[in-house]
C-alpha cells in the first residue's frame, strides 16, 4: 500500500527546494537553453536522486511510488524534471540486472553524487520505435567490446559521466526471435568521447539536450556488458516501464500547474465589470482539465504500487503515460487559452510550460504506440506492425 503520510513530506521536502528555483530561474534556464546546473546539485545534495537506490548501496531505498512523487512536485513547482528523470529510471537496468560488482562499483557514487547516469542510447534514426531492427553492432574481440553505429535523440549526454546503451550482439538474421541477440553495456562517456564516440547536439524546440551519436570502433571493457550477452531487449523492458510511470508523474505534475495557473488567472482577471471565470467558456475547460488529470493520477498510482510489488506493470504503466500526456496538454491548452495573448508572454512562463509538456505526446513513445499495445496486448487485436 502506498504511504500517504510519507508521500505528503516527499512533496513538502521537494517543494522545499523548489522555493529556491522559481519561476525567475526557470525562465533564464531556457532562455539561454542552458543547463539548471545549481538546481540537479541541490537535488542530489538533498538525497532524492538517490530515492531508488537500496540503503545496502547507500540510497534511501524507496519505491517507484515515491521516485514519481519527488518528480511530479519538480514540475508541479513550475520546474523540468525532464534534466533529471534519466538518472532514476536508467538505474532500473543496472540495478536489476546488473553483477554484484557492478552495483558496489558504481550504485553508491550515484548515491553520492559522484556519478551521473543520466543518459540511455537505444533509438536509431533508421528505426524509431521498431527497436529490434537496430543496427549499432558490439562485437566481442578478446576482453573488450567493439562498438559501431549511430543513435539520435539520445538525451544528457553533456551532463552525464555513464550511459546505457543497447546494441545487437548476434545479427537479427541468426536470431529464433527478433527481440533476442542484442545487450546491454555500460558506456564511460568520459573515456568515449573521442575515442570512438562523437556527440553532435540537435537544437530543438524545447531546451532540452538531445544528441546524435556515433560510434566508430569504439572500444569497451567486456566486464561493462550488463547481464546475460543477448538479453538487452527483456532488460531494458523493466527500465522503460518505470520511465513511463514516471513521465506519467512528470505530466501530473504539469497539469496541476496548468490548472492552478489557470484557475488563479480566471478569479483574478476582470474583463466586463466581472472575473473572467465567471464564463463557463472560461470556467468548463479548466474544470474539465481537472478532472482529466485527476482521473490520470489514479492510472499512475496503480501503475507505481504494481511496479513496486514485482507485478507485470506494463499495461497500467503504458496507460498512465497515454493519459497523463493527454490530460497535461489538454490543461496547457486551456491555460493558455485563459490567459489569451499574455499566455504567450515569457514572464508568464505558461508558453515555456506549454512547449514542455507537447513533448510527451511524442516521447519516450509515441501515443499511436501506446494504443498500438493496447489494441494487441489487452484487446486481443491483430499485432498492426
Amino acid at each position: 500500500m502506498i504511504d500517504q503520510e510519507s508521500l505528503d513530506a516527499i512533496r513538502d521536502g521537494v517543494r522545499g527546494l523548489c522555493a529556491d528555483y522559481g519561476d525567475a530561474y526557470w525562465r533564464d534556464i531556457d532562455a539561454r537553453r542552458a543547463f539548471p546546473e545549481a538546481f540537479v546539485n541541490a537535488l542530489t545534495e538533498a538525497g532524492w536522486l538517490a530515492a531508488m537506490i537500496p540503503e545496502e548501496y547507500d540510497g534511501s531505498g524507496l519505491g517507484l511510488a515515491e521516485a514519481s512523487a519527488i518528480l511530479e512536485e519538480v514540475n508541479r513547482c513550475g520546474g523540468n524534471a525532464g534534466f533529471v528523470h534519466g538518472q532514476m529510471y536508467n538505474m532500473f537496468t543496472l540495478l536489476r540486472h546488473g553483477s554484484e560488482e557492478q552495483k558496489k562499483q558504481y550504485l553508491p557514487k550515484i548515491a553520492a553524487g559522484e556519478l551521473r547516469l543520466q543518459a540511455m542510447a537505444v533509438t536509431e534514426p533508421t528505426t524509431g520505435t521498431d527497436t529490434t531492427k537496430i543496427k549499432t553492432n558490439a562485437v566481442r574481440r578478446g576482453d573488450k567490446y567493439v562498438i559501431n553505429g549511430q543513435k539520435v535523440w539520445i538525451s544528457r549526454v553533456q551532463h552525464s559521466d555513464m550511459m546505457i546503451l543497447l546494441a545487437r550482439t548476434t545479427p537479427l538474421d541468426q536470431v529464433e526471435k527478433k527481440s533476442r541477440g542484442m545487450s546491454i553495456f555500460l558506456i564511460d562517456l568520459h573515456a568515449a568521447i573521442g575515442n570512438g564516440l562523437s556527440v553532435n547536439p540537435i537544437g530543438n524546440m524545447v531546451n532540452h539536450e538531445t544528441n546524435e551519436l556515433f560510434f566508430d570502433d569504439l572500444e569497451i571493457p567486456a566486464e561493462n556488458l550488463i547481464g546475460e550477452e543477448g538479453m538487452g531487449f527483456k532488460y531494458i523492458l523493466d527500465g522503460l516501464n518505470a520511465e513511463r510511470t514516471l513521465i506519467a508523474a512528470e505530466c501530473i505534475g504539469d497539469g496541476r500547474w496548468f490548472v492552478d495557473r489557470a484557475t488563479a488567472y480566471a478569479n483574478e482577471r476582470r474583463v466586463f465589470d466581472r472575473p473572467i471565470g465567471q464564463n463557463q467558456g472560461v470556467s468548463f475547460p479548466i474544470a474539465e482539465s481537472h478532472i482529466e488529470v485527476e482521473a490520470a493520477d489514479l492510472m499512475r498510482w496503480r501503475a507505481c504500487e504494481e511496479y513496486d510489488a514485482g507485478k507485470p506493470a506494463g499495461a497500467s504503466a503504458n496507460m498512465a503515460k497515454y493519459l497523463a500526456a493527454k490530460a497535461s496538454w489538454e490543461a496547457a491548452n486551456a491555460c493558455l487559452q485563459t490567459h489569451g495573448g499574455f499566455g504567450f508572454a515569457h514572464e508568464y512562463d505558461i508558453e515555456r510550460k506549454f512547449r514542455e509538456t507537447r513533448l510527451y505526446q511524442v516521447a519516450p513513445i509515441s501515443t499511436n504506440l501506446i494504443l498500438s499495445y493496447v489494441a494487441e496486448h489487452l484487446l486481443g487485436m491483430p499485432r498492426s506492425f
